[in-house]
């Protein structure tokens, strides 16, 4: 049974300066803290989350069995990353549609709601706003910034915002920048979204709607990119829906596969925020260190002094090993402290959140040491 976790908030009166040009104030971000801070304030493990998740990473909430939170297999008395040893904070990125300040809050100056004016945000100004947030938690040092996806991208940008403030960087399934292909599916998906009639240009709080059409193809798409071709062969094969044969229809939902992505379309469009959609598949396209420098990633991470430990999955083809590698052998150039491994499942994107056994046990291995280094 998982424990207890208990969201908090904190305010933000002082404006955050963004790459954009513009800034934000009057802000709040939504986090979650477990397990207990030492005495030095050395052991605390920073979470970032990839892009429908958030601040709830482990635990549950009170009196809600199926509440668990979206790394709860990693993170907790005993898991890979042991509560009971780490003092372990997520936090829900500005901009998102789970108790930050989003699209959906209302703008200081204007006592309008945001929407389409919600200012775009990147990488870089989330790790900014997580800092403000640790500052305050008198949290000078990190003994580890955990990410996965686009999690992954939060942790390296830590380690060249605050190379002094990173002890660790672990970057799973993640990568130095999106490939054409990868920017291609996020357009494909702000498209559907945008192209509702309910978007209304992103004001379609003020009509009373949520443009669920566009949001429904927008996670279809997305769904099918975290998944390998094995697991939905597998899975769904070419099985028809139970009970029924043939229509020859081109509306009627048919297949198992079909079945599956629409259930997925519809229960995200329950949840998620289409104006936040936008944005965060806006900061992965723009995520890019290297670029200030030329696309010369070895100089890009130079700035980097953390220990690295890397992960990627064989099947995972939107964020490949490939990637992976690149930031590997960027940071062996600049001579730093990097571990690798390289996991053979079948899964796809979504293996960094599954139980498998090998990865389990790096993870654990990895977090062991960090811990041996802290008593």
């Amino acid at each position: 049974m998982s424990f207890i976790a208990t969201p908090q908030s904190m305010h933000f009166a002082d404006a955050l300066a963004l790459q954009s040009g513009a800034s934000i104030r009057d802000y709040h971000l939504a986090f979650e803290t477990y397990g207990q801070l030492n005495a030095d304030r050395s052991n605390a493990v920073l979470v970032c989350h990839a892009l429908n998740a958030s601040h709830h990473v482990a635990g549950r909430y009170e009196g809600q069995d199926k509440s668990e939170g979206w790394w709860d297999n990693m993170i907790g008395p005993g898991k890979p990353v042991d509560t009971n040893r780490f003092f372990v904070i997520g936090v829900n990125n500005l901009g998102s549609c789970f108790g930050s300040t989003g699209p959906m809050h209302t703008h200081p100056d204007t006592g309008e709601v945001y929407g389409a004016d919600f200012p775009v945000v990147t990488v870089e100004d989330w790790v900014n706003a997580q800092a403000r947030l640790l500052n305050r938690l008198g949290i000078d040092r990190l003994a580890a910034v955990l990410g996965g996806s686009l999690g992954g991208m939060q942790a390296l940008s830590w380690t060249l915002q605050y190379p002094e403030r990173v002890r660790h960087a672990v970057v799973v399934a993640s990568a130095p920048n999106l490939t054409a292909e990868n920017i291609a599916f996020n357009e494909v998906a702000r498209r559907a979204i945008v192209t509702d009639p309910d978007f209304h240009g992103g004001h379609f709080y003020r009509h009373g709607v949520i443009p669920k059409r566009g949001l429904r193809i927008a996670r279809m798409i997305g769904h099918i990119t975290y998944l390998s071709d094995d697991v939905m062969n597998e899975k769904f094969g070419r099985q028809l829906r139970e009970g029924i044969d043939l229509k020859y229809s081109t509306q009627d939902v048919e297949f198992q596969i079909e079945s599956y992505l629409r259930y997925q379309g519809d229960k995200f469009s329950d949840y998620f925020d289409a104006n936040t959609y936008l944005l965060i598949t806006r900061a992965l396209d723009y995520f890019d260190p290297a670029r200030a420098f030329g696309g010369n990633l070895t100089q890009a991470l130079a700035r980097a002094t953390a220990k690295f430990l890397l992960v990627s999955f064989t099947t995972d083809w939107r964020f490949s090993p490939k990637r992976s590698r690149e930031i590997v052998k960027a940071l062996l150039d600049n001579r730093r402290d990097v571990s690798y491994a390289e996991i053979d499942a079948p899964h796809g994107h979504d293996a960094f959140l599954l139980d498998d056994a090998r990865y389990m046990s790096v993870m654990s291995s990895y977090f062991d040491s960090i811990a041996k280094e802290l008593a």
